[in-house]
This record gives C-alpha cells, structure tokens and sequence, in this order.
C-alpha cells in the first residue's frame, strides 16, 4: 500500500479514507483515540449537564455535541462517535455503572448459567440511540471529515463481563478461557455475533469506517491471542462485510507483537491498524505497509511534555511513514492532563511538516 494517490475519485475522499483505501493521500490525516473527553472544558460542561455518564452516552443531544467539540476546536480529519465499548454488554442485560475515579463496574458473568440469562439481542432502545447519534453527527460534519464508529472485541468486553471491571492482566477472564472453555467460548460466540450487528448497525446509520478495539491484547499469549483476538475478529469482519460490502474496519490489538499483528491482517483482511507506542515502526512498515494503513502512534506522554520533545516526536513519527498509507493518532487515548495547547502544537506540526 505504499503506493502514490491514483486519479479519479480517490481524490475527492476524505484523507482519512484515503489512507484506509490504501493510497498515500494528499496530507496526513489526524486524529486521536478518546480525542472527545475530559482535556477539554467543553466536554466537562456537557459531562455535568448529562450527570453521569451513562445518560451522556445514551442522549443523542449530548453524544452528538461532544463528538463535534474536538472537530470544532482543532478540525481533525476524522470524528470518533462518542460511546463505550461496554455498551454492548449494558445492552445484552449486564447491569453496568461508573464510578468516579474508579472505572465501570459490571455485574460478572462467570458461567453458562449467568449467560443465559442475558439478552441474545441487543437492547434496541439503547442501541437506537446510539445509531441516532451516529446519524445526526454524520449530518453535521463537514463533508471532508470522515465519521468512525467502533466496537470493543470480543475478548476484550469478555474481560471487563467476566471480571466485573478492568484488572491488572485480566487473570479473571484468562483463568476462565483455561477452566471453562465451553462458558468462554459461549460468551465470545454471543459478543462476535452482537457486534457485527453492532457495527453494521452504525455503518448504515452514516459511519463511513469503523475500529474494533482490543485493549487488552498484549495480556495473551500467542496461542491465545489467535484463539480470542485474531478468530473472533475475522469473524466480525466477515459478518460486517457480509451485510455492508467494502465496508472499512481498524483493528487495534494494543500490545500486540509485531508477528501477532501481522497475523491478524493476514487473517482478517481490515483495511487499517493502529499500533501502540511501543510498536517499532520501521519493522512493522516493512512489515505490513503494503498490506494496510498503520495508524498510530505517538506516545500519549509526548502529547503531555510538548515543547521540542513533542516536536521531536512527532518529526521522527512522519519520517518513519513518510510515503505510506499513515493516519496519524495516538499509540493509545489521550490523557485528561493534557494541555490544550499541546494539541494544537500537535497538529500545527503535523499539518506543516507533513
């Protein structure tokens, strides 16, 4: 995919897009993982007014607006839907809540019995609603923004259902895969086939790719990691394609290594994937540059120092995808501390050097 931006309407797509189409397109297009969130005053106004987070995801005039603040504020070239990997679970029936400074709490499901109780379907009001966020934020974009929606993968949301919260390795749900894998095996069937429906749901609702976002890859082993990651993703994508043919996914498996990425684009074919901070970028460009789009993958802590070490960054991070089909992001969310005006070096940089 390292190859020079074709004539003809290729052109005329967004530059996100174009990356994901696989052609080096005309200026790097940026954005960042949990670029809506609390860095920004505007949000924690909006965040107050809804009074928890959950009403925040679920009211369309809230989801909507916050997913256009950083659109408005620094002109990314792409919006992320304003949402929660979790949402899937609260809407297959798993009591879901978040505490401040603590993270989401769940109600575990730890065996086949607990399973069953939940919902085969998802909720269709929550879900509606969500759709209905992606439909009016795709309406108020500016035409050359291209609009993602995402999904957790399976093994991830497995983990936060079966530990009941996020956990240091995630031992809760990997002792499970080992002592119960027809229990384990049931719950990632039932979170493939929910989010496909998930995903294509939001695609048809106006969002032009998506990203499925495996967290908590790197805790597996490689035999695992296909297992839970690779399989279940192929799968998901197949389900989506099936339903919305050429439709464009990103896979993010933060902590894999670079072999393990390299398996999950030959298996799953996605058109994109994000690497983490850690990823070497010159190998995985050799890699897998003709292959898809990397995406990725600046240190969030850069983005806090700013100054000549964002800089420099930055400058390092263009050199190694000069040439490629690269979408400039984060090698993980954004961190709440993050100066404002570190952002915006960001992208004045990215924007006048790349």
């Amino acid at each position: 995919m390292d190859a020079s931006l074709s004539a003809g309407g290729a052109r005329d797509l967004p530059v996100m897009l174009q990356a994901l189409d696989g052609h080096v397109p005309r200026r790097t297009p940026v954005w960042m993982m949990r670029q809506a969130g609390r860095y920004l005053p505007e949000y924690r106004a909006v965040r107050e007014k809804a009074g928890d987070f959950l009403t925040l995801c679920y009211t369309p005039d809230h989801a909507v607006e916050v997913t256009l603040q950083p659109i408005r504020r620094f002109g990314f070239d792409a919006a992320i839907l304003f949402s929660d990997i979790l949402v899937v679970p609260h809407a297959l029936g798993c009591p879901l809540t978040f505490e401040a400074g603590e993270g989401p709490r769940l109600v575990p499901v730890r065996n086949g019995a607990e399973l069953a109780a939940l919902r085969d379907e998802l909720d269709p009001g929550k879900i509606g609603r969500v759709l209905e966020t992606v439909a009016r934020v795709r309406a108020a974009l500016p035409v050359e923004t291209a609009l993602l929606g995402f999904c957790g993968a399976p093994w991830t949301v497995a983990t936060y259902i079966v530990a009941g919260r996020g956990t240091p390795d995630q031992a809760p749900a990997r002792l499970a895969a080992l002592t119960d894998p027809v229990f384990f095996t049931a719950l990632i069937d039932r979170l493939v086939e929910t989010s496909a429906r998930y995903l294509v749901g939001q695609l048809k609702a106006g969002a032009d790719a998506v990203q499925i976002f495996d967290s908590w890859a790197g805790v597996l082993d490689p035999e695992s990691f296909r297992r839970w990651s690779i399989a279940p993703v192929r799968r998901i994508v197949e389900m989506v394609r099936a339903e919305v043919p050429g439709a464009r996914i990103i896979a993010f498996p933060k902590g894999a290594t670079l072999s393990g990425l390299t398996e999950l684009v030959q298996a799953t074919g996605v058109e994109g994937v994000g690497l983490d901070w850690t990823a070497d970028r010159r190998a995985t460009r050799l890699a897998l540059g003709a292959r898809c789009a990397l995406q990725g993958n600046l240190d969030p802590l850069a983005l806090i120092a700013g100054g000549a070490a964002l800089d420099a960054s930055i400058d390092a991070l263009l050199a190694d995808f000069r040439g490629a089909a690269h979408v400039f992001n984060l090698g993980h969310g954004i961190r709440p501390e993050t100066p404002i005006a570190h952002v915006e070096q960001m992208i004045a940089r990215i924007r006048g050097g790349g």
